[in-house]
């Protein structure tokens, strides 16, 4: 009989805060502001955000994980939260550049940057909350 095993996720919480607006350079202000309404404010706005990381995989049989999460940590810190940390999300940030800043955009971003760090297991998941109501995950293309 084959060995079972057995697929894990485990999740890292990062958070972060940002100021952006959401803008469409292509349109007049009049339709930025009819389409994002508050989100288009020229002076801009901010968030608190919460970001959670998701790797999926087997746990290796010397460590019991699946990848050591002061490592994911430390990447997610070095790759993206060093990088949009108390920045202008629209003007700071070089892999938002010709990007709306939406939290889909955003998310996407964030996935392309992390996945070909992990190691030992497999994105699975990134989860990014903006609001207490607003949230977007995604999982990869």
């Amino acid at each position: 009989m084959a060995e079972k095993q057995n697929i894990v996720y485990i999740t890292r919480r990062e958070r972060f805060n940002a100021a952006h607006k959401l803008y469409n350079p292509n349109w007049s202000e009049e339709e930025n502001d009819a389409f994002f309404g508050k989100c288009a404010n020229k002076f801009y706005h901010g968030h608190n955000f919460e970001l959670f990381v998701t790797i999926k995989g087997i746990p290796k049989a010397d460590t019991g994980m699946i990848m050591d999460l002061k490592k994911l940590k430390q990447l997610i810190k070095d790759l993206i939260t060093e990088k949009l940390d108390h920045k202008n999300l629209n003007e700071d940030v070089e892999f938002l550049k010709g990007e709306i800043p939406s939290i889909e955009n955003l998310v996407v971003a964030v996935w392309n940057i992390l996945e070909p760090h992990i190691e030992n297991g497999k994105l699975h998941c990134i989860k990014l909350i903006e609001t207490e109501n607003n949230f977007v995950e995604y999982y990869g293309a």
